[in-house]
């Protein structure tokens, strides 16, 4: 077959054309709107349209799950989705477009932070109207907004500062277990930490101390990590970090205080929507302004040229153990956030398995890449979910697609992008 065939025709190059031109001019304030408005089409509408479509109901993951348990029923799941989402989605942003833009322009005059929590905000309504159909979607929206912080936090170490490291299921331990040991012998009457020390009333508004605890005791023990192996050059780090996790998940089960190889349950439900969603969008933030710092820009000095970097005078042992430290404290919170979410932990949650979702999640999403980390936490996290009646065999289908990403997309599908915020919620020229 001759290179020319491979070519897109002018038909296809017409119909490009033109739905570029029709999207164009939808900003992100007119996407939020066309998807606030589609869920409450599924909050009003959703059940009826499922019964009158032959499906048995509303699709929880936009009818993927329900079609790999009965494949038949494909064409009617894919005509609900349409309907519901695609149709409205398009229609609405398209049609709000230029009133959108001119509230986009308004929000641009206004300080950033403004125009960034307006769109949030229509973000997290359309979120808790969509979780409302189940707590399944509750579940699977709060561990993906989890991975994105997980994701991010390894990104910096392994994206920007350009080492490989395998510890951040320890990372993650350290923050589920502390947190946990915070709010159970604080808050809550245990067989483990007998009674509360302080009123169960106040654990909710300590919950951030919590997190706070399960980030430090994380940066902590990436010291441990950083210390001997930031003295070496190569995989030493790799090596270390490995290492480090399996001293962790060991040293844990081997503390009976904390339960031991049973885990450590009962924790109280205070990874809300609202919280976890909070969580992940003070981290994207804070990350991105790390990355975008000067700080963040001597990390990928020292990632490109390490010996270019001590010569124009950067301190690279300093960057390489701020950077290292500062992504560990986010695998805390992200463990935090993860033990009060699943409410029972054990060691052996937090190994290899989960190391192979994050490192995943990293390399799909594409390095030295804020929305790169973003769009691979979620990718992953919902093919993940959705391969579950696959049981096995999804790790089967999940590292095919990451061998066929590797190759043609070596450095991940959206890798050294930056994420502009000011670009993201200004207005469409």
């Amino acid at each position: 077959m001759g290179g020319s065939d491979l070519k897109q025709s002018p038909q296809g190059r017409v119909l490009t054309t033109r739905l570029r031109a029709f999207f164009a001019p939808i900003p992100a304030l007119g996407w939020l709107l066309g998807i606030l408005c589609a869920v409450l089409i599924e909050y009003q509408w959703g059940d009826t349209l499922a019964v009158a479509l032959y499906l048995p109901k509303v699709p929880p993951l936009f009818g993927a799950t329900l079609v790999l348990k009965q494949p038949l029923l494909f064409p009617w799941a894919l005509l609900f989705v349409c309907l519901v989402y695609v149709v409205p989605i398009c229609v609405i942003g398209r049609l709000t477009a230029g009133p959108a833009n001119r509230a986009a322009a308004a929000l641009a005059r206004l300080p950033n932070w403004v125009s960034v929590l307006f769109h949030l905000l229509l973000l997290y309504a359309a979120l808790h109207v969509w979780t409302e159909a189940s707590d399944y979607r509750l579940q699977v929206a709060k561990l993906i907004m989890i991975a994105v912080m997980l994701t991010l936090s390894l990104n910096v170490i392994n994206g920007y500062m350009g080492e490989f490291s395998c510890s951040h299921p320890g990372f993650m331990a350290l923050g589920a277990y502390v947190a946990s040991v915070f709010s159970l012998a604080l808050f809550k009457q245990t067989t483990l930490f007998g009674a509360p020390i302080l009123p169960e009333a106040w654990g909710p508004y300590c919950f951030p101390l919590a997190l706070l605890a399960g980030g430090l005791a994380a940066a902590l023990g990436a010291l441990i990590v950083a210390i001997p192996s930031f003295r070496t050059r190569g995989d030493y780090l790799a090596i270390i970090s490995l290492a480090f996790m399996f001293i962790v998940k060991s040293a844990i089960e081997n503390i009976d205080a904390i339960g031991g190889p049973r885990g450590l349950g009962g924790q109280p439900h205070w990874s809300t929507l609202a919280a976890v969603f909070a969580g992940m969008a003070l981290c994207v933030w804070i990350i991105n302004n790390f990355v975008r710092s000067t700080l963040g820009k001597a990390l990928n000095a020292v990632r490109d040229n390490e010996i270019a970097a001590e010569a124009m005078t950067v301190n690279t042992r300093r960057t390489k153990m701020v950077a290292f430290l500062f992504g560990a404290f986010w695998a805390g919170v992200a463990g935090g956030f993860y033990a009060h979410e699943v409410r029972h932990v054990t060691p052996g949650g937090f190994g290899i398995q989960m190391l192979a979702e994050v490192l995943a999640m990293v390399y799909f999403g594409g390095l030295n890449s804020v929305v790169g980390s973003i769009v691979g936490a979620v990718s992953i996290s919902f093919l993940s979910e959705i391969l579950k009646p696959l049981l096995l065999y999804k790790w089967i289908v999940i590292p095919l697609i990451l061998i066929l990403v590797m190759i043609f997309r070596p450095t991940g599908l959206i890798a050294f992008r930056d994420f502009d915020l000011r670009r993201i919620v200004g207005p469409r020229r």
